[in-house]
C-alpha cells in the first residue's frame, strides 16, 4: 500500500511527426520523472491515448516502459473499459508480472447505475492477480461513481486498496477520505485540487503535470503528508498557472506541449485529438523556460 503513496504520474505515449510511437522519447520521459522523484508510474492511463493506440503498439509501450524502468519504480497498468467481459479477458490473458497494481476506470459511454458499476468492478476484482485502484473520472465517463458505491467496494473486495478520485469536487472527495477503510487509498486525480486533498488526508496524486515538473510537483506532494503547508502551497501556487495551462485545450496536447518545450519529445498528439494553438504554446514554452 504504502508504494502508492505520494506522487504517481500517467504517463504519455510520444509520436513521431510519422505518428508511430517515439520508443526513444519514451524512454527519455521515462528517465525524466523517475530522476524528478516521484514514487510511481502510471502505464496506459488515459493520457497515454491508450483509445488510439493498436494491440501491438500498447504491448511496444509496456515492455519499452517496463526496460526503461528497469525496477527503479511500482508500475501500475491501465486496465478498464465499458465492456466488463472484455476487460476481464485481458485481465486473464496480459501478462501483468512487471506490475503491482491495475488503474481500471468506470465504465464510460454505457452510463451504469451504481449498481452496474459496482457488479462491474466486482467482476474485475474476482478476475484480477493485482491490487485495483478505481479510477473515477465522470468528466469522460459522463457518469459519477458514488462514495458509497466506492467504500462498499473498498468493504467486499480486498484487492480494491484504492481509487485515483477525478470528479474535480473536493466535498466528494472528502466524503470519501471520511468514510473509506482506514487503510483505503483515496488519491487525486485532479492537479489542482490535489494539495487540498492530501491536507483533508488523501494519499497523493496520479498527475499529468507532475510528469512535466516531477522535481516541483513531487516535492509538493511530500510537503503535503509531512504537514508542512505553507512550503507545499508555496510550489502549489508556484504551478497553478501550469496546470491551467496544460488542460486549457485538452490532455495531453497541453503535457506534450511542456514536453516538446524540454527537448523531451515531439507534441504529436493523434486525431480526434489536436495539438494546442500557436498561444498557449508560447505561453507554455514560456512557463517552461521559467523554471528552467
Amino acid at each position: 500500500m504504502n508504494k502508492f503513496i505520494g506522487t504517481g504520474v500517467a504517463l504519455v505515449t510520444p509520436f513521431k511527426k510519422d505518428f508511430s510511437v517515439d520508443t526513444e522519447a519514451l524512454i527519455r520521459i521515462v528517465n525524466h520523472v523517475i530522476n524528478g522523484g516521484v514514487e510511481y508510474l502510471v502505464v496506459l492511463g488515459t493520457t497515454a491515448e491508450s483509445a488510439t493506440l493498436s494491440s501491438d503498439e500498447k504491448q511496444l509501450v509496456i515492455d519499452t516502459i517496463v526496460k526503461a524502468n528497469d525496477k527503479r519504480l511500482p508500475l501500475v497498468l491501465g486496465v478498464g473499459g465499458n465492456n466488463t467481459a472484455k476487460v476481464v479477458e485481458e485481465l486473464n490473458t496480459r501478462d501483468l508480472s512487471s506490475f503491482d497494481a491495475i488503474l481500471s476506470v468506470s465504465p464510460y459511454y454505457n452510463k451504469p447505475t451504481q449498481e452496474g458499476i459496482y457488479q462491474h468492478f466486482k467482476a474485475i476484482s474476482e478476475a484480477s492477480p493485482l491490487p485495483i485502484i478505481l479510477y473515477n473520472v465522470p468528466g469522460r465517463t459522463a457518469s459519477n461513481m458514488l462514495p458509497s458505491t466506492v467504500v462498499r467496494l473498498a468493504k467486499d473486495f480486498d484487492n480494491i486498496i484504492a481509487i485515483k478520485e477525478a470528479a474535480g469536487d473536493i466535498v466528494q472527495a472528502m466524503r470519501l477520505i471520511q468514510t473509506a477503510p482506514k487503510d483505503f487509498l483515496v488519491i487525486s486525480g485532479d492537479d489542482m485540487i490535489t494539495l487540498p486533498m492530501v491536507l483533508a488526508g488523501g494519499a497523493g496524486v496520479i498527475s499529468v503535470i507532475g510528469e512535466g515538473f516531477p522535481k516541483e510537483f513531487s516535492e509538493m506532494v511530500r510537503l503535503g503528508l509531512n504537514r508542512k503547508v505553507d512550503e507545499a502551497y508555496k510550489l502549489h501556487y508556484l504551478l497553478a498557472d501550469s496546470i491551467d495551462m496544460i488542460f486549457e485545450q485538452g490532455n495531453p496536447g497541453g503535457i506534450k506541449e511542456v514536453f516538446k518545450s524540454l527537448g523531451l519529445s515531439e507534441n504529436t498528439v493523434r486525431l480526434p485529438l489536436v495539438n494546442v494553438n500557436e498561444d498557449l504554446a508560447s505561453r507554455i514554452n514560456k512557463f517552461t523556460n521559467s523554471l528552467s
